[in-house]
């Protein structure tokens, strides 16, 4: 259906798009103090954007706690994005050295190295 209706045609290659994933997750587990600032900031933004569109302060006073709460989970659903954007990196730069089999492999060792480093940084702050 998508091919009757676009004019051109586009592949998606499966092996990048998991690559990619893969390292993003890996990323996204070992930068934790990274993660946290880029969703401050985006929470920050989102809640001054939205504040530029309230005319009265009694009515935007009124939602705050539900808008507030609200901007914090795109915040955090968003902050998935520039992680997306260097695990591609990280695959391309893996395909180019290693070859297109190795990386998938590498990705998988990678999530599974950076989830053991982040539980041991969690149980190191907690003991």
């Amino acid at each position: 259906m998508l091919i009757e209706i676009l004019p051109f045609r586009f592949e998606l290659d499966a092996t990048a798009i998991a690559g990619a994933s893969l390292w993003s997750l890996a990323l996204y587990l070992s930068l934790s103090s990274l993660k946290q600032w880029i969703m401050e900031q985006l929470d920050r933004w989102f809640n001054f954007a939205e504040r530029s569109l309230y005319t009265s302060a009694e009515e935007f006073e009124k939602t705050r706690k539900a808008r507030e709460a609200q901007n914090a989970f795109y915040a955090s659903v968003f902050s998935i994005v520039p992680f997306l954007g260097f695990g591609s990196l990280c695959n391309y730069g893996v395909e180019l050295t290693l070859g297109g089999s190795w990386a998938i492999s590498i990705g998988i060792l990678a999530c599974v190295g950076c989830g053991v480093y982040e539980l041991g940084r969690q149980d190191g702050q907690s003991g």
